[in-house]
């Protein structure tokens, strides 16, 4: 998959606040087809201090300098022997290699009965990527008459005025020896001297940190493992965040010319809190910002006197979350501060930052998501979400006007294309949505209006249609979906349905552009997104509303949703997959359990058939657990497949017992989230080839085999 530049905007940071693990990545290839359940490890102690004594040195939550001291004297714990503990070890050990190695064994049996579906499809994803990724550009960074931009692996340096063509290759991936990467994030320094890039291989979630002197020959500086978010404070000062075990919790400042140093200038003490780097549009101001997933603080370091120490803008508060920009000494703040705890664009002095100085500006509408902000030098841009469109708000300081825009229909995702000057007469930005490539549009100021750009190239997607439909919930609440089909489709009642859920963390559903759901669109499939309560769709009450205690809501809106599509003619439920990405497995999985009846139920309470992928190296889901998960799945489906049998009446569809296929693919690479272009091909491949093969043995029972349990 192409990398591309990915600048840190707002967008990432709202979703931070809630979700403190954020990622920068746009490419998160689909994990899952059917039923997709990355169980999340629970919490657990690591030390038990029962019955202890522990004396520290207090300190506040997040500190300038660190101050964590501690120790711990336990009294009375029992503890293995090391005899004991490196039995236990190796016996777990060698369960694990065991269950693995037969997993391996059961792939390597099933896997052939989908090797030329799985060819076809990867041929034809293959001819859909040549025809519309390698036709797209990749973002642009202006500094003046200067463009930075990002081609395979490669940054190149061109004059706005002379065309590409004449472009200067700044660095280049291969050529440091990171063929295994991509880059993930671009920062220039604002005499344009200095360049600091993050290269991201798939198999780590852990970037590394380049910086290279620019000039007629660009030179590597310096480079640093292990780094998150990084920003130039100053011309030669840059400040980056340190990550370790998925946590983010040091702040340091180097510099290049004259004193070289690092040093620790800010560090979390709160483990749940999350630290990142963000720069104010204007450049004013550096701001640390500790979130959690309800609480967030800022510090501000000014890039006039980048050796200060931070200045803190409101204590963090619980429940409080905000975001700070900046223009003409007034910060401007995003934040939950208020009634209804829903984001609102308020303002205050620098001076004057606390929130007892803060005064409205714009307060958004009920069930409205906030999606992007950007600051201008007599404006700001606000991207919103309401009921599944997206609307784009332009906010005058000047004239103190609110205009709404609403986008197109089919646009279900947003990207802005670069990260646009502080002072332009015009925001770039592209639509998109999971089956229309993306499509260049822009705003202008001086003419107060939409433009769309003409089309490079790119086909023009004609034959699909968008739905959007509400449904009703156990409670009465609408819930939103977005339903893309074939317009020459008929009988859409026959056709096939892959349903989208994810509904955790306060996250949208992803809707990017994907060449495999045009396929399955091509093919007669329709697609379906329910935007169900526990995701960010509709602001953050509609995320409060379906975490923790109220995660039945979230199981309660994707069954009324799918209940709806086929009330509504669009398949049935023998027809029907579901589609679910890491935390999506949680409502997938309760669903099958909870009505089975409506993911392609040949017997009634039969189990549908499931199609996991894993990866050895995935840091937040260990391997051990989904082993020992599928070990336990299979089983149950085996057991609950023989209690049926023996109290319903077989369904003449399908002669004899029935038995889904429970099947995990163990990937050596890959993690997480991120994926190459490559690495995703394949397994969207594998994951496109079974959906097809199940759903074909319901419609031709007669390729139908009873084997594969």
């Amino acid at each position: 998959m192409k990398a591309r530049m990915c600048c840190a905007g707002l967008r990432n940071l709202l979703q931070g606040l809630s979700f403190s693990a954020k990622y920068y990545s746009k490419h998160n290839s689909p994990q899952t087809v059917c039923l997709f359940s990355k169980i999340a490890p629970k919490k657990c102690h690591i030390l038990g201090c029962s019955k202890s004594t522990c004396t520290h040195r207090t300190a506040p939550p997040g500190s300038i300098l660190p101050c964590r001291f501690f120790s711990c004297k336990q009294e009375g714990t029992k503890v293995l022997s090391k005899r004991k503990q490196n039995t236990s070890m190796v016996t777990s050990e060698l369960l694990h290699k065991s269950l693995l190695k037969s997993e391996q064994k059961n792939w390597n049996n099933i896997s052939p009965r989908y090797k030329a579906m799985t060819k076809r499809i990867r041929e034809k994803l293959e001819e859909l990527h040549n025809m519309y990724t390698l036709n797209s550009r990749s973002p642009r960074i202006r500094f003046g008459e200067n463009v930075y931009f990002e081609e395979n692996g490669c940054i190149f340096l061109a004059k706005a005025d002379d065309g590409e063509g004449n472009a200067k290759i700044l660095f280049s991936i291969e050529d440091l020896g990171f063929s295994d990467a991509f880059i993930q994030r671009i920062r220039i320094s604002a005499d344009q001297r200095y360049m600091a890039i993050s290269l991201k291989s798939e198999n780590s979630e852990e970037a590394t940190c380049i910086i290279m002197k620019l000039g007629n020959l660009p030179v590597v500086e310096k480079v640093i493992p292990s780094v998150f978010s990084f920003e130039w404070a100053a011309n030669d000062v840059l400040y980056y965040t340190a990550q370790k075990n998925l946590k983010c919790q040091n702040v340091f400042m180097t510099t290049f010319t004259y004193q070289k140093l690092t040093k620790l200038v800010y560090t979390e003490q709160d483990a749940r809190f999350f630290v990142d780097l963000y720069c104010t549009k204007d450049r004013r101001f550096l701001t640390i910002n500790s979130n959690s997933k309800t609480t967030s603080e800022v510090w501000l370091v000014d890039c006039r006197h980048p050796f200060e120490s931070p200045a803190l803008v409101q204590a963090r508060t619980t429940g409080l979350m905000y975001h700070v920009e900046h223009r003409k000494d007034q910060l401007y703040i995003l934040t939950t501060y208020g009634e209804p705890a829903e984001y609102k664009l308020m303002k205050a002095p620098v001076a004057s930052r606390g929130k007892e100085n803060w005064q409205l500006v714009y307060a958004l509408e009920r069930k409205t998501k906030l999606v992007d902000f950007e600051m201008f030098s007599d404006d700001c841009i606000m991207f919103l979400k309401n009921a599944g469109h997206l609307y784009l708000n332009v906010i005058s300081f000047v004239s103190h006007s609110v205009q709404s825009i609403k986008l197109p229909t089919w646009a279900c995702e947003f990207e802005l294309e670069s990260h646009p000057e502080h002072t332009t007469s015009t925001c770039y930005f592209q639509l998109s949505s999971p089956v229309h490539p993306p499509k260049r549009f822009a705003y202008s100021f001086k003419e107060n209006n939409l433009i769309e750009q003409a089309v490079q190239e790119v086909p023009i997607i004609t034959n699909c249609h968008t739905t959007r439909l509400l449904a009703k919930s156990k409670d009465e609440t609408l819930v939103p979906i977005t339903v893309f089909h074939n317009k020459n489709s008929k009988e859409l009642h026959r056709r096939p349905l892959l349903v989208h859920v994810y509904g955790a963390y306060g996250l949208d559903l992803n809707m990017s552009f994907k060449e495999e759901k045009l396929m399955l669109i091509e093919e007669g499939w329709i697609l379906a997104y329910c935007h169900v309560r526990g995701g960010g769709e509709q602001g953050l009450s509609w995320h409060r509303d379906g975490c923790q205690h109220n995660k039945l809501k979230g199981l309660h809106d994707l069954r009324a949703c799918i209940r709806l599509l086929h009330q509504e003619g669009f398949s049935q439920p023998k027809h029907t997959a579901l589609a679910a990405a890491s935390a999506g497995g949680v409502l997938a999985g309760a669903l099958c359990n909870a009505d089975p009846a409506l993911l392609r139920a040949v017997v009634l309470q039969c189990y549908p058939s499931v199609f996991i992928t894993a990866y050895e190296n995935d840091e937040r889901v260990p391997l051990t657990g989904i082993l020992q998960y599928v070990q336990k799945l299979r089983k149950a489906a085996l057991d609950h497949a023989s209690r049926t049998s023996k109290k319903v009446i077989i369904s003449f569809i399908v002669p004899g017992n029935w038995i889904p296929n429970i099947i995990l693919d163990v990937q050596a690479n890959g993690s997480h989230c991120d994926s190459s272009w490559e690495h995703s091909l394949n397994e969207v491949a594998r994951h496109l080839a079974f959906l097809n093969r199940e759903l074909e043995e319901v419609c031709h029972p007669q390729h139908h085999s009873k084997s594969c349990k």
